[in-house]
């Protein structure tokens, strides 16, 4: 996803352009690795001083809810990244070190499918923790 492809879902929902959405979004479209709300609050409060956890956390609640950003949790705390474009089925590799994310194109969904006979999965979600070549060298 692009800022240019959320700003046409944001506005298809009825959502202005705000300089403090337009500066979120743009820290996104700037990495592949996910970003927590303290993240971005670290940014956000130069500009914006007043800038609060809820203001962040409301906008990243609409940008999830439309689909603009993915969602995850490690360490305990929420973590977001741009929606992937790419059309086909994967899950990721996280590296808990640097941040740094990668396409694994494989998925146990069907082998599990076989072990639950009679059962209907609807949705699912998979993801490794680890640390990548670079921050294990």
């Amino acid at each position: 996803m692009n800022r240019t492809r959320a700003w046409e879902i944001l506005k298809a929902h009825g959502y202005k352009k705000t300089d403090k959405r337009e500066l979120i979004l743009s820290m996104f479209e700037e990495t592949d690795k996910y970003l927590t709300a303290r993240d971005l609050l670290e940014v956000l409060k130069k500009d914006y001083p007043g800038m609060s956890y809820d203001t962040i956390y409301r906008n990243l609640a609409t940008f999830v809810e439309l689909g603009i950003l993915e969602e995850t949790e490690f360490n305990g705390e929420r973590n977001f990244r741009m929606h992937c474009e790419i059309d086909h089925h994967h899950h990721h590799f996280i590296c808990m070190e640097c941040g740094n994310v990668k396409e694994v194109s494989l998925c146990p969904i069907e082998k599990l499918e076989a072990m639950l006979p009679g059962y209907t999965i609807e949705s699912h979600k998979f993801e490794i923790y680890g640390k990548c070549p670079q921050c294990n060298g």
